[in-house]
């Protein structure tokens, strides 16, 4: 398979860039093509401005998404944008490596999302009308692709279940998993996370080494976290759960299916 990962942390040294390291040396020697964008070593630009685009004129009002829409299909986003867009579509299973920073991802990665999902390309796809809603939600560009969070905490796991002071760990990963990966149409591993990663000893590591390596091995035939698709008739005309699947729940796990 060919797997892209997404690193952001700035010490090459840290636990997150031993197990970015784990991943490559793991997966290239069981066969696999792998290529990684180490977004700090890149210096990536974190904000999304009118810079992305090589033919927008600066004298007109910048509305992002419709710019990033024209740029895109016109070939005139920056360089930089392009390349990682090649990356995505040439990958079956995309890895994102990084620290859970003050409840989520680091603002560089947040920023590779912000401009390399463009309109056109990640979302806005589909038609759009009084009743199409367009191909996202397990559905767009990236249908057949699967997505993993590798991520590290700080915190203890019993700090992120249901009780927890923090929250559950599903939820405050939602959003990405949910609201990024999903509604571009990949299919979402269920996460790899190391909490208490500040703690780490070199003991405990390898175990983690191990574990990691061990859910590596099963990225083909892993199955994905089930959430519903938004055009398969679960969801009304105002784009709401049907009340017949809701059961007495509520929360963001009512868009997981039973």
């Amino acid at each position: 398979m060919n797997i892209f990962i997404v690193y952001a942390h700035p010490e090459p040294r840290s636990l997150n860039g031993s197990l970015k390291d784990v991943a490559v040396n793991f997966l290239r020697s069981s066969g696999h093509e792998v290529i990684v964008s180490d977004l700090y070593a890149m210096s990536w630009k974190t904000a999304a401005d009118r810079n992305d685009f090589t033919r927008h004129n600066s004298d007109q009002r910048l509305f992002y998404m419709y710019a990033s829409a024209q740029a895109y299909h016109h070939g005139t986003q920056s360089n930089d944008i392009e390349k990682e867009q090649e990356k995505l579509l040439w990958a079956d299973v995309v890895i994102f490596q990084f620290p859970f920073w003050w409840f989520g991802m680091p603002a560089i990665l947040k920023g590779w999302f912000d401009r390399v999902f463009a309109c056109g390309f990640a979302y806005g796809v589909g038609q759009y009308d009084k009743k199409n809603y367009g191909n996202r939600y397990g559905e767009g560009t990236f249908k057949g692709k699967k997505g993993l969070l590798s991520v590290t905490i700080g915190g203890r796991k019993h700090q992120y279940d249901q009780r927890g002071i923090n929250g559950p760990i599903d939820d405050l990963l939602f959003p990405i998993h949910h609201g990024m990966l999903w509604y571009a149409g990949m299919s979402v591993l269920p996460p790899f996370i190391v909490y208490q990663a500040d703690k780490t000893s070199e003991k405990q590591f390898e175990n983690y080494k191990l574990q990691y390596q061990e859910r590596l091995s099963r990225l083909r035939a892993a199955q994905p976290i089930p959430f519903r698709y938004q055009n398969n008739g679960d969801y009304n005309h105002r784009q709401q759960l049907k009340r017949k699947f809701v059961n007495g729940e509520s929360g963001f796990s009512l868009h997981v299916e039973e």
